[in-house]
Formats: C-alpha cells, structure tokens, sequence
C-alpha cells in the first residue's frame, strides 16, 4: 500500500493532542526571535517504502516549505503549508506533526529533541503571528488587500502592509515584555520596601535604595522604549493610509483606461468593418463570419505596430534558427497601414503598391459592381444530444453477426462527412485572394503558408470522426456570389478510399487535391497521415504551388478525454521559381518550454537565402518577420550544429483565427463556415453529402434512426461494389479462387500462401484501419497489389470493379508527376440545367 507524499497518518490524530499543553510540558530551549526566518534540516515520513528522509525545511511569514535540497529554494518547493490555520503537536521526544485539518499532513522527526523544541517554539510563535495577521486581514477588508489582477501597484500595496504587519507584531511582542517587566519590577520595588522597614545597617539600606532607583529607571526607560515604537508604527500607519488611497486611485484610473482602450477599439473595428462593407461588398454581403476575418486578416497585413519583435528557437530538428531584431538601418517608415509585406519589400523600381493598384484594377470596385442578394446562412445547428456511450451494448449488438456486418455507431461521429471536412480548407479563403494580388513571388509565398496552417485550425476541438463518403458521393460548396469561389469534391476511390477536390476563384487561384487517409493505431493514439498532394496555381503570375499535409494524432483513445495535435513538416514549393517555405509543426510535448501547438517556418528562394521567418501557432494566428541579414554562429542545434541567426524585422500578423459562434461547444465545435455546410439547398446534385439521410438524422439528434439508415446505406454499397465486381469477373479471369471477399469491416481471409493473410474493411472503417503507401493512393500497382495491413501483414485487394468517378478523371499531374484525379468539368453546367440524368443512386 503506498502513502501520498506528506497525508498519511502514522499516530494520533494531531486534533487529539492539545498542543499548547504539550508544548508546556517539554524542556525548554531557545527561543528564535520573532519573525525571523527560521530554517534547517528535518526528515519528513514519505512513504513505507521510503520512510523518512531528509528534507530542508523554511519557516517564514507564517509559511512552512519544504525543499529536498538547499539548492532547490530558489526555484522548486516540494510543498507549504499555512501555519494560520495549522495544528502542532508533539508525538515523542523527536518527532512532531503539522496538520492543517486534513489536507496536509507532515509527519516530522528532529535530530535530537534541543532541536525538536526549538523547531515547536519557532512554530508556535510563528502561528501565533499568522493568526493575528489574518485577523487583521479580515478586518481591514478590501483597503489592505492587494488586487487579484496583480498589478505592479497592488504589490507595492501588499508589501508596505506585509512590513506594518512586521512592524506591529514586533511592536506587540515588546509589548508583551514590558507587562512582565511591569510585573516583575512591580514585585522586585515591594519586596525591596519591605526589605526597607527592616532595621539593618545604614550601609545596607542605602544600597537597597539604589537597586530600588534604578529597578524604577529601568522601567521608565522600557515604557519610553514602548511609546516609541509605537508613535513609529502609528506614523507608519498614516502613511500607509495615504499611500492605499492613492494606489487605489491609481488601480481605479488604470481600469478606466483599459475600459476606454475596448471600446476605442470595438469602435475601430466596426468602422473598418463599415468601411469594407461599404467599398467592396454591398450592404446584404455583410456577413459577421467574413467581415471579422477579413478585417483580422487585413489588419494583419502591416499593424500591429504596437506588439514587440519577440522571436525564440524556431526549430529543433532539421531548420535550426534563431532570430533577433535587425539593425535599426534596416527599418523604414511605412507610407500606409496596410501596405502589409509590399512595404518591407521596398520598391525602388517605381511599382505601384500592393493595395493601391488592386484597388485601382480591382474589378469589384464599387463602380462596376452590381448589388446582388445574398442568401443568409444559419448560425446555429440543434444542439449535441447528451447520450451516453455504452460499448458493452455496442458488443452485445454484434452478437451473432458477420463482422462484415457490424457497422461503426455514430456516437464517434459528428454530422459532416469527409468531404465536407475537406471543403473546410477553404474556411480563410482571403489568404489566397490576398495572394493572387501580390506581384512578389516570396510574398505570395508567406501567404500561401499561412493557408495551409489555417486549415488546421478547426480541428483543435474537433474530435468527433466524420462520416466516410460513399463511392460516389460529392458535396458542392457554391460561395460565389459571398467570397468569390465555389468547390466540389467527390469520393473517386473506394479502396483505397480516396477524394478529390477541386475549387476556383474569379479572383485568380484555383486549389484542387486529392487526398487519402491512412492510419496506424498505437494503443494510446491514432496517428491519421493524410496522402496525397494539394496543388495551388494563381493565374496571373503562373506560380504553381504544391505542398503536402501533416500527421494529425489523436490522443487518448482508449481512457482518458480525447484531444488532437498536429505535428510533422510541410514544404511548400513554387515550382516556377523554385522558392520554398519549410513549415515545422512542433508535437505538444509536457516538458517542452515553448508554446504548445507551435508553427515556425521559413521562406526561403531558389538559392536557399532565407527572406521571411514564419512563427505561430496552428490552432491561433501566424506572424512573419523580414530577414534582413542572417550568419551562423548561434547556439548548438540538437545534433551539433551551430542554429542560423536571422536578423529580422518587427513582426507582423498573417492570419489569426476567428472566433468560434456561441454555444460552439454545444455544436460538435463547429465553425461558422462548418455550420452552414450541411444546410439544406436546393438544386444541389442527388448524390450530395446533404441528402444522406444518416447523416442528417445524426443532425437531428435522432442517433437510433441515424444507426440503422448508416447500416442499410453501408449494406447497399457492399452489394452495388458486388455486382461491380462480378461484371468486371467476366471480362478478365479470377486472380484467386475460393470465396469472393465481401466489403467487410475486418474479414480476414486466409489467401492461397501460407503466409499471406488479406484484410478488408467496411466503407466506415476504412481509413481508420488500413496504413496505405503512396503507391497504393495513385493506383500503380497492377490489379492485385500488395500494401501494409494494420499489423505489418502485406494487405491484398480484391478484383478491380473498373469504377470511373463521374467528374473527375486520372492524369499525371506535370509538377509533381504523380497520378492525381483532375476535374474534367461538366458539374456546373449540368446544375444550371437541373439535369442530375447520369448520377447514380447511392442513397
């Protein structure tokens, strides 16, 4: 049986003990002076393993800590307790307890027992002064007590009223002495008048009248020695009363100013949102998601004139920096607040700036555009049901029942399929509209991080798993006439499960992806590797972007609460010019000193001179500093290397989160952007992710229904992939013989080698199961291919179905090389007409 440091009982209970009388009780021994801090060495009861060992002990202001070494005060403490509150007593000639009601509990044993009492009296005076500080604590109420904000006056306040505390009790402790000095010398002058009227010699009595002369002086000097001291404290006191109220005016006038300061910027945030609204969107386009944004966004783009150019070790690993503030040669007087990088770039070759010339170009100037409503969005979605997970129900469910037909409960879930995961990468679509006007293609570049670490950052809270699309499936995103651009994505590949994604804006950019999830589970974790590429081309400079996605991991699967980190690198990598941004996401680490889901990167051109340095977080903002000079000569890295110093410019904002609505917490945590995702539209194609009963069941609240319309939907695709599969039997020959393997969730089958073993996955379990190569994803491998299983078994599939996606087609991709799904267009056009004739029906 183990004991919690410091709580266990090994004796009487301490508030049987009356620690007053056995203080009395013991041989007396030094007394330390009052208030003084007294320190020393005591073992200190830890455990029955352990026992007893030796502690350094402090005692001051009321306060007992504990240390394991001398060494460790100045910056670890085991432990304190409150001696105010606190009861002492003595359990033999060494040891002793301090108990503060049952919280605390130390079980202490001196050396010897001298030291034993001098450690009970240091105690007990030093109680006695805590309790009387309390009291007058609470009777001077809110006056004396410093403020909980901390501030600089509040501890100048608490420490004047620490040292008039000090100051009193010593006064008092004088005190003290003087009464027995009273006492005593009041005693000493009758027995010397006694002795007076005794008939002695002359020579006697007139010694004894001297010793009674200077008892008597002796006393007059301890009483003047007390009025002193105390006409010192009461002026100290009168200070201090004066020095409280002027700190509270002080406190008063700071809050008053702080109130101004919000409401001066609330005021200035809902000019510029004003003014955005009133110079590029009409009055119905106003929504708060994108206004907010737009205006964090823009402001970020060169204010922030007042935050400081703080910058620590970037990376650990591979790109091991350090920045510091550049010579002040280096800094220039912007020309306009919101210039943003093009005014660090410094233009001596006459270009017109940035935002001058987008909004001299731009054609959605006031001018030229048309009024058009826009359709308002919901806000709000019906709250989470609070059901209760029972997985022995879950088990009890499955019995008697082919695993193949064991279907995954929606409680994991949350009522959005992948793709529409996949459509929130768009959620800070400005960055990219802000790209496309750059003329600088290191610029462009720092954009274009910043996007791909905000896509990340609605996922911090996000632990629910979506639903997997069913082969087919798609999900549009029309925000042409809100934000410019429109997106589809389709489930192209149902084994490997993969989707495509494809969006253009007529603000010049077009992003298109294809992405397929493969995952290992750890025991404590499920690490989820994204495959696949994300391309981003801007039509007016021709720059062709590419980068890749990080490893998401979520932790805490079996026990614990669920939470999500981001972790791995991206590069960045403009294929035109051959610039590069090497963006690290750091993994949350307990012992690490940095923030926690920290982002530092650093853009780089075609000859490895770094221009910008990128530092934030993944799930808040991102900031970006100039390079104005960089040398080697830093600290060590990990591995031995010397860091890079880069000099560098006051940073400014990229991009910061938006806010998540009211009652996020209520709705899966969902953005304002994911709320609207699965609203009801019309004209929307059949096979869209918002006709998916389960899923709109789940939506509802009704999970029971959701259940059972999720298995009938999993059991229809199973048997559509079946009749897939035969017809494509006919035209080729089997590969295996034996039973046909059915679309199960973990049906293992035993193939015609002894040691290969072939694992199939229900569509809802797919990319949670299966750990897929790159190979695998772009489909390189002949009709039967092998990959990694779930516990490093080679995987094999079953016979091609030979499905074609309905508006995507295979090509590879020019850049990167690699085969990729390309919308061939068709979708468009086909809502215009309302003609959905060649959708299949897979719901």
């Amino acid at each position: 049986m183990m004991c919690r440091r410091g709580t266990k009982q090994i004796g009487p209970p301490s508030d049987t003990v009356k620690p007053r009388a056995v203080v009395m009780s013991e041989p007396k021994a030094p007394i330390p002076a009052p208030g003084d801090t007294y320190k020393g060495w005591l073992f200190k009861w830890t455990n029955y393993i352990k026992g007893y060992q030796r502690r350094w002990f402090v005692l001051s202001n009321g306060l007992l800590s504990y240390y394991r070494t001398q060494a460790e005060m100045g910056h670890t403490c085991r432990g304190t307790i409150n001696l105010a509150t606190a009861n002492i007593a003595v359990e033999d000639s060494c040891n002793f307890v301090i108990s503060n009601g049952g919280t605390q509990t130390y079980h202490l044993k001196a050396s010897s027992e001298v030291e034993r009492q001098r450690w009970i009296t240091a105690l007990e005076l030093a109680k006695a002064k805590a309790f009387r500080m309390q009291a007058e604590s609470d009777d001077s109420g809110d006056e004396s007590s410093p403020p909980a904000s901390g501030q600089g006056g509040g501890s100048r306040n608490s420490e004047v009223q620490s040292t008039l505390r000090t100051l009193g009790s010593k006064v008092e402790d004088l005190s003290t002495c003087n009464d027995l000095i009273a006492k005593h010398g009041s005693a000493l002058q009758r027995s010397l008048s006694e002795l007076e009227g005794v008939r002695l010699e002359g020579q006697t009595s007139e010694k004894i009248r001297q010793v009674t002369e200077r008892a008597t002086l002796f006393r007059i000097t301890s009483n003047a020695m007390i009025n002193a001291c105390r006409d010192f404290l009461a002026l100290a006191q009168a200070h201090s009363k004066r020095w409280q109220k002027a700190l509270q005016a002080e406190r008063e006038q700071r809050v008053r100013l702080e109130e101004t300061l919000e409401q001066l910027a609330k005021q200035h945030n809902h000019l510029e949102r004003a003014f955005r609204g009133a110079t590029v969107l009409p009055p119905s386009q106003s929504n708060p998601a994108i206004d907010s944004k737009g205006s964090a966004a823009s402001k970020g783009d060169a204010s922030d004139e007042d935050e400081e150019n703080e910058f620590f070790d970037a990376c650990e690993d591979v790109q091991e920096f350090i920045t510091v503030p550049a010579d002040p040669k280096y800094h220039r007087r912007s020309g306009s607040n919101v210039s943003g990088i093009s005014s660090e770039l410094g233009m001596d070759d006459g270009t017109t700036s940035l935002d001058e010339q987008s909004l001299a170009s731009n054609p959605e100037s006031p001018q030229s555009q048309e009024v058009v409503p826009v359709r308002k969005r919901r806000t709000r979605i019906p709250d989470k049901p609070n059901y209760s997970l029972n997985l022995w129900s879950i088990m009890k469910n499955c019995i008697g029942k082919e695993l193949s037909k064991i279907p995954m409960p929606v409680n994991f879930n949350e009522p959005l399929s992948m793709l529409q995961r996949l459509s929130e990468d768009l959620e800070y679509y400005e960055l990219l509209d802000r790209a496309a006007k750059c003329q600088n293609s290191l610029e462009q570049m720092c954009y274009v991080a910043a996007f791909t670490v905000s896509s990340y950052s609605t996922t911090v809270h996000r632990t629910g798993k979506p639903f997997n699309p069913l082969l087919g499936e798609t999900f549009e995103l029309d925000r042409l006439q809100e934000s410019g651009y429109r997106s589809l994505c389709e489930q192209v590949s149902h084994h490997p499960p993969a989707a495509a994604h494809h969006a253009i804006s007529e603000r010049g950019w077009t992003l298109r992806q294809e992405i397929a999830l493969a995952s290992k589970f750890r025991g404590k974790y499920l690490s989820i590797m994204p495959l696949g590429s994300i391309h981003c081309i801007f039509e007016k400079s021709n720059n062709h972007y590419t980068w890749k996605k990080v490893t998401t991991t979520v932790h805490n699967i079996i026990v614990g609460k669920l939470w999500i980190d981001q972790s791995g690198e991206i590069d960045v990598v403009n294929h035109r010019t051959g610039d590069r941004c090497h963006l690290k996401f750091a993994p949350y680490s307990y012992f690490s000193r940095d923030v926690a889901r920290k982002v530092t990167g650093v853009v780089t051109d075609k000859d490895g001179k770094a221009h910008y340095v990128l530092s934030g977080t993944w799930d808040e903002k991102m900031e970006y500093s100039r390079v104005m000079q960089s040398s080697r000569g830093g600290e060590n890295g990990a591995d031995g290397r010397q860091k890079t110093v880069y000099q560098t410019l006051k940073a400014k904002e990229l991009w910061r989160k938006t806010p998540l609505p009211d009652g996020a917490e209520n709705m899966y945590y969902f953005s304002t952007l994911a709320l609207t995702l699965n609203e009801p539209e019309e004209g929307i194609a059949p096979t869209d992710s918002r006709r998916r009963p389960d899923q709109r069941l789940m939506e509802q609240g009704r999970w029971e229904e959701a259940n059972a319309e999720k298995q009938r939907l999993e059991e229809k695709q199973r048997t559509a992939r079946r009749e897939r599969e035969r017809e494509a039997n006919r035209t080729s020959s089997p590969t295996e013989e034996g039973k046909e393997p059915a679309d199960g969730a973990e049906e293992v089958e035993i193939a015609s080698e002894p040691s290969e073993t072939t694992y199939k996955t229900d569509t809802d379990e797919t990319s949670s199961d299966l750990s897929l190569s790159t190979e695998t994803l772009h489909g390189s491998h002949p009709p039967e291919y092998s990959m990694e299983g779930p516990f490093g078994a080679p995987v094999k599939s079953g016979h091609p179905d030979n499905y074609r996606a309905m508006w995507f087609e295979r090509h590879v991709d020019p850049a990167t090389g690699e085969p990729t799904h390309i919308y061939r267009g068709g979708y468009w056009e086909a809502k215009e007409q309302g003609n959905w004739d060649s959708c299949p029906d897979i719901f």
